[in-house]
C-alpha cells in the first residue's frame, strides 16, 4: 500500500473495507473495496476530480451536522431520524441534496460475468 492513504470500515462489518491510496506517480486516487484480504474491486479517479468528490462529502457532512439534534427530544420517533420539514432545536431538517448523475449506467444489470481462465503455470 501506498505511504499516502486510508483505510475504513463498513458498516455492515464482515471484514469489509475500503481503502483509499495515492499514487501521485500516476496521477490517480484509488478506491478499492476489500472483503478480508481479498480485492473484490477497484476505482482509479484522477486527481482533478478529487476536488468534485470532497465538495460532494462536504455537503454531505454540512447536512448531516444541521439535522444532528443537540440533545435528547421527547417526541423524537423510536428508531427514527428527523423528518424532512419538521423543526430540530430551533432549525429546520433540509432535505437530502440531490445527486447529480455523472456518467450513463443504464444497462449494467445485463452485465455477466466473465468465465475464469486457469493461470498459466511457469515451472
Amino acid at each position: 500500500m501506498p505511504s499516502f492513504g486510508d483505510l475504513f470500515t463498513d458498516l455492515r462489518g464482515d471484514d469489509r473495507t475500503m481503502r483509499v491510496s495515492y499514487h501521485p506517480d500516476r496521477g490517480a486516487v484509488v478506491v478499492s473495496l476489500w472483503s478480508g484480504m481479498l480485492c473484490r474491486g477497484s476505482f482509479r479517479m484522477p486527481v482533478d476530480d478529487v476536488r468534485k468528490l470532497t465538495a460532494l462529502l462536504t455537503e454531505i457532512e454540512t447536512s448531516v451536522a444541521a439535522a444532528a439534534p443537540t440533545g435528547p427530544s421527547p417526541s423524537a420517533p423510536v428508531g427514527g431520524g428527523p423528518v424532512a420539514g419538521t423543526a430540530v432545536a430551533g432549525r429546520t431538517v433540509r432535505p437530502a441534496p440531490a445527486v447529480d448523475q455523472t456518467g450513463d449506467i443504464s444497462g449494467t444489470h445485463h452485465r455477466t460475468a466473465l468465465p475464469i481462465l486457469p493461470a498459466p503455470r511457469v515451472a
